[in-house]
């Protein structure tokens, strides 16, 4: 008996060994999909790719495929696109409560109509909207916008860092709101997050690529999903993972992380695997019920924009990265059109007012549309008095961020420019003629501009010194200046003619 109650105890002793082996250590594995989208602003998409009705289908076919997907927006729907210029962004509301986000980040033009429309747009919205970076004029929480999210997939715990790009101020209407630092509030609220005990720290920001670097260099994200700069990276450095999102759902890139959730003796271990996938939305098929809604916009604005205003013999160029880094023949004509309707000395306006992302082909009717959907912010043609001086500093502003490809590169009309673009900022103006003369720094000249930048926007600071001799009130709507002067002038012939050049 004795014999038997050793045994028993050998065998009840193991028992309890393995017992607490298994809870000393026990792992599992889960995948998490991430799938991030930002900077749409056509909501029926190109021919071929892009749109609401293929980036719904897709997100609805990742939800469907792993439960465990986590859909965020990472800036910039409400503005700019022709529809929106008529309701202020409601479309895109419409659209992607079809499908609700997570999260999702306002980019700077979700305050081109202001503080108030966001307001009203964001309680439109079936899904929750967030950044830790924007704060009242006072320093306290804006009202239903949310900060750091804790979110729990399958046992795994992630924080969402949701940022907003800090010189939203200068390229937005955001009123009297703060923007604070994007990289030093991302970079403590992630820290934080980890800290309080978060497996995964996702960046969710509308940052270009330049703090996007810093925000990668931090070391303190598991992933980074980031709009703004319309293109599509993907990197990962050991740490971190690293999407820049793209353009109008053009490509979607799914990221999966198989994640191992190991506790032993009492403590957490996390590690994870990324996988990238690329998804080209020409092969996506719309979702039908996204599709419907938008072919009833598509006939809302068809019936009033279809009508041509005169032809173009040359083609026109709007896509982004050329009219934010180089002499543009559309940056040409609506500056030239400026010039027209102010009998200015000269035109000077940011490229980033340039929307229409498109290459038109030489040969073609110029319609309402067409001009409408490169200048959908209804912007007022100003003209004001500067000094030579002023038009310096506000053109070295305008190359001041070249290299991020931002909206403030110059478009002009009556003015020739050497640049020098390695040069240090502040210092790449090389020279300047207006009229066939060298700019006179202490001369006056008449400049036609858009009301945003007479403001300061873009950070054109340089030209609210100046005198105003037409202002928003008395101004007309820059796209109607345009189409009065393609119907004067029959048909478009100027091209790229050296108006701006640089030093080799």
């Amino acid at each position: 008996m004795r014999r038997f109650s050793k045994l028993a105890g050998a065998f009840l002793g193991a028992t309890i060994l393995c017992s607490a082996a298994l809870t000393a250590a026990r792992a599992e594995t889960v995948k998490i999909t991430f799938l991030g989208v930002g900077d749409v602003y056509n909501f029926d998409g190109g021919k071929t790719r892009g749109g609401l009705a293929r980036m719904n289908a897709v997100a609805k076919a990742e939800k469907a495929a792993n439960p465990n997907t986590v859909y965020v927006f990472d800036g910039d729907m409400l503005s700019p696109s022709l529809l929106s210029g008529l309701d202020k962004g409601q479309n895109m509301i419409d659209l992607t409560n079809i499908v609700p986000f997570d999260l999702a980040v306002p980019g700077n033009h979700e305050f081109d109509f202001g503080t108030q429309n966001f307001l009203a747009k964001m309680k439109a919205s079936k899904y929750p909207w967030a950044a830790i970076n924007i704060t009242a004029a006072d320093g306290k929480p804006i009202e239903g916008l949310g900060g750091v999210t804790m979110k729990d997939v399958a046992g795994v715990k992630i924080a969402l860092i949701p940022v907003a790009q800090d010189t939203s101020p200068e390229v937005a209407t955001t009123d009297d709101w703060k923007f604070e630092s994007s990289i030093e509030t991302a970079v403590t609220a992630a820290k934080k997050a980890r800290k309080d005990g978060a497996d995964l720290v996702v960046g969710v920001v509308q940052t270009p690529h330049s703090q996007d670097q810093l925000m990668l260099a931090s070391k303190a994200f598991d992933v980074i999903l980031s709009g703004d700069d319309h293109d599509i990276v993907m990197q990962y450095n050991g740490i971190t993972a690293y999407i820049d999102t793209s353009i109008d759902a053009n490509y979607m890139i799914p990221l999966d992380l198989n994640v191992t959730v190991e506790e032993k003796e009492g403590k957490r271990k996390v590690t994870w695997e990324p996988l990238f996938r690329f998804i080209d939305t020409a092969t996506v098929k719309p979702d039908p019920e996204t599709q419907a809604k938008v072919d009833e916009f598509k006939q809302e604005l068809s019936k009033e924009l279809d009508v041509s205003v005169g032809k173009s013999e040359v083609a026109l160029d709007s896509r982004r990265n050329m009219v934010r880094t180089q002499e543009t023949t559309m940056g040409n004509l609506i500056a030239d059109a400026l010039k027209e309707a102010t009998g200015a000395d000269a035109t000077i306006i940011n490229g980033g007012g340039i929307r229409g992302d498109k290459q038109y082909a030489a040969n073609i009717d110029v319609t309402r549309k067409d001009v409408l959907s490169e200048l959908p912010f209804g912007n007022k043609t100003v003209l004001v008095e500067l000094t030579g001086k002023q038009i310096l500093d506000g053109l070295e502003n305008g190359f001041s961020q070249i290299e991020d490809g931002a909206g403030r590169f110059p478009q002009v009309s009556g003015m020739k420019i050497v640049a020098d673009a390695k040069a240090p900022k502040g210092k790449r103006v090389v020279s300047v003629t207006i009229a066939d003369k060298p700019l006179d720094p202490a001369a006056t000249y008449k400049i036609a501009t858009n009301d945003y930048m007479l403001t300061g926007g873009d950070g054109y600071t340089a030209f609210t010194g100046g005198k105003v001799l037409v202002d928003a009130n008395n101004g007309k709507l820059m796209a109607n200046d345009v189409m009065v002067y393609i119907r004067k002038v029959g048909t478009v012939k100027t091209g790229v003619e050296g108006r701006i050049t640089f030093k080799q």
